[in-house]
């Protein structure tokens, strides 16, 4: 697969970020497949609980930088 980058997260931190929605409806994507696609990705931001309690489902929330979705597109377009 594609070469990862290391993110600086100064580098980050006051672009604009997306949700895996607003992301889907631009790549005309379903947001389940943004989520596959950026869940691992370097220097997206995930929110939430992810070591769930027994019983209760794993939930992520994500935000995605510009820069970060602007490296996945290019490599994903190759």
């Amino acid at each position: 697969m594609g070469e990862r980058l290391p993110i600086r997260i100064e580098e980050t931190a006051f672009e604009r970020h997306y949700t895996p929605k607003q992301l889907a409806d631009l790549w005309l994507l379903h947001e389940s497949t943004i989520r596959r696609l950026f869940l691992d990705e370097p220097g997206v931001l995930k929110y939430g609980n992810s070591f769930p309690r027994s019983g209760r489902r794993e939930y992520v929330t994500l935000r995605i930088p510009e820069s970060v979705a602007r490296r996945v597109y290019a490599r994903k377009s190759r």
